[in-house]
């Protein structure tokens, strides 16, 4: 198709799509302003770690549905298992043998979880795990992590951001901010309010880890799990753990995006804590609608209804949270973990990955200003102006050379399905890429770029 065509084809049916859906797609991440303008507003279908187009054009996919697709895309054994349970009538009148099946499953993987309820989104259970805290403790307040930029859509946590349109402040009044990796910070919150704190939710890690800083020259870090600190004594999470043991306070993960991905019983595994709540999402069934919060059984209780004189808890109540189809998937996810030791590929393959792109930023002269930033697992890459500051035009730029040669990388999220044919395109497409981010430090990336930057999605205007 012409390219001119192409573009027209794209325009109409943004437009389209902005007339029918606020925003262009339901989750912001998705919305225009995320991506290159010459990025297609429209996917037709997936299979394996590719996507398509509208036109029929194919690219290699690294946003892998918001990091929710592990194995890849349409894969045969997880739709079969999804089939089936469709075959079963979906969705029944009362609890079902494959609820209970899921539920078993996540019980068996996590050593945290005794009891779990099921969601349809990580907003749904990452709010239900606050009040489980506040049900059990009695307590008012939450503490957060501020580098961590997404728990829920609830008032209670997008109060917190610059978007607080249409949201009361005494909504968000109660969560507390603290830093990722400054356990003061987090002491200094308790102090502030003793005996006040119900939880402290945070993210086991992202691009950063709960490693003390120069861990990262060890050999093997952190591709091997990282249970103790021999620097410490304790990493970051350990800490975490024991002050909210000490205050009373529900010690809360959120492995939305590193369950099944850091370790097939959690990144807490990998990093030796046992959280009193998780919540978990995403990756869990392969793009299947799944969420779940699960912990320990006496705080799961606060939700129970066969403690007879006990005050109830309103926990979490959802008509399709034990839809089949999905915890279906769920269970077959977990199975091909158990048999092919997906967390190993997905380790090994963003090593390889992160190899080769140093490599060639630095063979292009470009080492200052592209860098690729975290663990093997959890990379992102970071673009620099000539100045050395953080460039968003200059990462559009290199999405959009990138999607010239077939790669669409608005972020780095690896699945099964990537393999050594993938490794290879995507390196030549980087080496492409490279070389107009190269010219673009010296002539300027407005000449280079069509289109507008991408912006932060937290911003108070449009």
């Amino acid at each position: 198709m012409n390219p001119l065509t192409e573009q027209a084809d794209f325009e109409a049916l943004r437009s389209r799509l902005h007339r029918a859906i606020p925003g262009g797609a339901h989750t912001y991440s998705r919305g225009d302003d995320q991506f290159p303008s010459i990025a297609p507003p429209l996917f037709v279908r997936g299979k394996g770690a590719y996507s398509w187009d509208s036109t029929g054009r194919r690219y290699l996919d690294y946003g892998m549905a918001l990091r929710a697709v592990t194995l890849g895309y349409a894969d045969d054994r997880v739709n079969a298992a999804a089939v089936a349970e469709m075959e079963k009538g979906v969705n029944l009148t009362r609890a079902t043998m494959t609820e209970l099946a899921a539920a078993e499953t996540l019980i068996d993987l996590i050593p945290s979880v005794d009891m779990v309820k099921f969601a349809k989104n990580g907003s749904n259970v990452t709010t239900a795990a606050i009040k489980i805290a506040r049900a059990y403790t009695g307590k008012r307040y939450v503490c957060i992590p501020r580098q961590q930029p997404f728990f829920s859509f609830d008032d209670w946590f997008i109060g917190t951001t610059p978007l607080t349109r249409g949201i009361p402040a005494e909504q968000s009044s109660a969560t507390l901010i603290f830093d990722y990796n400054d356990i003061g910070s987090l002491r200094a919150l308790l102090d502030a309010h003793p005996g006040e704190i119900a939880a402290v939710m945070l993210e086991p890690a992202t691009t950063l880890t709960p490693c003390v800083p120069g861990c990262e020259g060890q050999a093997g870090w952190p591709e091997r799990p990282c249970t103790s600190c021999s620097k410490t004594g304790q990493n970051f999470l350990q800490q975490v753990q024991a002050l909210c043991r000490s205050s009373g306070a529900l010690f809360i993960l959120d492995e939305m995006i590193t369950g099944f991905r850091w370790h097939l019983a959690g990144a807490q595994t990998f990093f030796g804590v046992q959280p009193d709540l998780t919540t978990f999402g995403k990756g869990m069934a392969n793009g299947f609608s799944v969420a779940a919060v699960g912990g320990r059984r006496e705080v799961m209780e606060v939700g129970s209804i066969d403690h007879p004189g006990t005050e109830r808890t309103f926990l979490l109540s959802t008509t399709h949270g034990a839809e089949m189809t999905g915890l279906g998937a769920f269970i077959e996810t977990a199975r091909i973990y158990r048999e092919e030791d997906v967390t190993g590929h997905l380790w090994s393959y963003g090593k390889q990955l992160r190899a080769g792109m140093t490599e060639l930023a630095a063979r292009h002269g470009l080492t200052q200003y592209f860098q690729i930033d975290g663990p093997a697992i959890s990379l992102n890459y970071v673009t620099r102006d000539s100045s050395g500051a953080v460039s968003l035009p200059l990462r559009t730029l290199f999405a959009q050379e990138l999607l010239k040669q077939g790669v669409m990388m608005p972020w780095i999220a690896v699945s099964q399905a990537h393999g050594q044919t993938e490794l290879q395109l995507t390196m030549e497409a980087f080496d492409k890429a490279m070389e107009v981010y190269a010219r673009a430090l010296d002539a300027g990336v407005e000449k280079f770029l069509q289109g507008p930057a991408i912006r932060p999605v937290f911003r108070p205007r449009n």
